[in-house]
């Protein structure tokens, strides 16, 4: 048998030898150019570069200071040898320490060399107790499609004109101040998925993005707004008021829900969490929205039941969205402890018939109680939806037992409707 009849791999297209490449870690692949002098250099051509724990042995001393020098030591001989472009560069320390404040220069070095070969994604999940700043050259890098920024400031240039081929765009513990913000989104007219969290220098969110499909925001607000943003499906917001005496910030809108959805005809994925349905629920809440959710497929929520006009808005989006097919429903802490909000209407008001019949298929509701609100909104859901195939009820501990009986008691519009009760996740 020929040497060449045993290293059947070796005789593989550069193209399968790259991809089968791709799949190890630098470390790895680094490591095969010892197999033979066809080997030697080919690791050296990978478009993938990502540097993490895994890039120290684990015989390398504990001590920070040497796992940091010798960090550094390998992108740096990486990034020396490398030859062709580069697609991706992800440094990943993740706590564990690979990468201190006073190596915040050696960043900028690869960040300038990363620049010369046109990088397209560009991962920085680095974490310091202070922010590390970005350098200015990185705002003229127009090859980025994917830029992930993690504790870091960022200060544009005042020549920066945006990211002209830029798609995704993720930051999080980042600070910049408003207009930064603002200008970063509107001049990057490719973007389409943007996740912000927990941002620091703003609180007024305005998004201007006409491609935009996909957001995701956490963190603390004080009004947000959405302008040329149609092509947007899928958003998550997980948002709590900046300061609990500005709630209800209309600016002339009668309503907070429609101005909310004016800018989003077509969302199809719509998942609030904790206190923004309280904003949405600002306003005079409508029955129904004057432009249905055409779009909307799943709607998942955190509802307080001791507040009427966030059930409210939760009615408005379940009779306005025909095409609903999953539901999920989820019940804060705080309900436990807080009064029912004063109304101006009746419950048989509330949970009137609908013009229309609910073609939700699967629904959840988690964490309730047994209250009355409860209770009524799962009645209401049983009753005016005839092509129901699923609830799952899971509440909260300790539960009266005979919530489940009133509960299979309920009325429902579909025989097919199953209910599910379970007490906790292994259940």
């Amino acid at each position: 048998m020929t040497d060449a009849d045993s290293d059947r791999i070796s005789c593989l297209p550069d193209l399968i030898i790259n991809q089968i490449l791709s799949h190890l870690s630098i470390k790895e692949a680094v490591r095969t150019s010892v197999l033979s002098s066809m080997w030697r250099n080919k690791w050296s051509t990978q478009l993938d570069l990502v540097f993490d724990r895994q890039c120290v042995s684990a015989a390398t001393s504990q001590d920070p200071s040497v796992i940091e020098s010798k960090f550094l030591r390998i992108v740096d001989h990486v990034l020396l040898l490398h030859s062709g472009p580069i697609n991706k560069f992800e440094v990943s320390d993740s706590g564990c320490d690979l990468i201190g404040v006073n190596s915040m220069a050696d960043i900028d070095r690869w960040i300038r060399h990363l620049i010369g070969r046109s990088i397209k994604e560009l991962v920085l999940d680095i974490w310091f107790e202070q922010r590390y700043k970005i350098p200015w050259c990185l705002f003229s890098c127009q090859s980025l499609c994917r830029l992930n920024l993690y504790c870091c400031w960022l200060k544009p240039p005042t020549t920066f004109e945006g990211f002209r081929n830029l798609k995704s765009l993720e930051l999080e513990r980042v600070t910049v101040a408003q207009d930064a913000f603002e200008h970063l989104i509107s001049s990057s007219p490719l973007l389409e998925k943007l996740i912000l969290t927990d941002f620091h220098g703003f609180t007024q969110i305005n998004i201007h993005a006409p491609n935009l499909k996909f957001i995701q925001i956490t963190g603390k607000f004080e009004d947000i707004s959405f302008d040329n943003t149609s092509q947007l499906a899928t958003v998550y917001f997980d948002l709590k008021f900046y300061s609990e005496n500005n709630q209800s910030r209309l600016h002339g809108c009668s309503s907070n829900l429609l101005k909310f959805l004016d800018h989003l005809p077509h969302i199809k994925r719509l998942l609030i969490i904790t206190y923004f349905l309280k904003y949405l629920a600002a306003g005079d809440v409508p029955v129904e929205l004057p432009r249905p959710c055409i779009d909307l497929r799943s709607l998942c929520l955190f509802i307080n039941f001791n507040d009427l006009k966030q059930i409210s808005v939760a009615l408005c989006l379940l009779k306005s969205s025909p095409k609903l097919r999953k539901f999920g429903m989820f019940v804060p802490l705080e309900e436990q402890t807080s009064l029912l909000t004063p109304a101006s209407y009746c419950w048989e008001e509330l949970f009137s018939e609908p013009d229309t019949p609910l073609l939700v298929r699967h629904l959840a509701i988690e964490d309730i109680s047994g209250t009355k609100s409860e209770l009524d909104f799962i009645r209401f859901l049983l009753l005016y939806s005839p092509v129901l195939e699923k609830l799952i009820v899971k509440p909260i501990v300790n539960v009266k037992p005979e919530l489940m009986i009133e509960l299979i008691r309920f009325r429902r519009a579909s025989a097919q409707a199953e209910v599910i009760y379970r007490v906790n996740d292994s259940s």
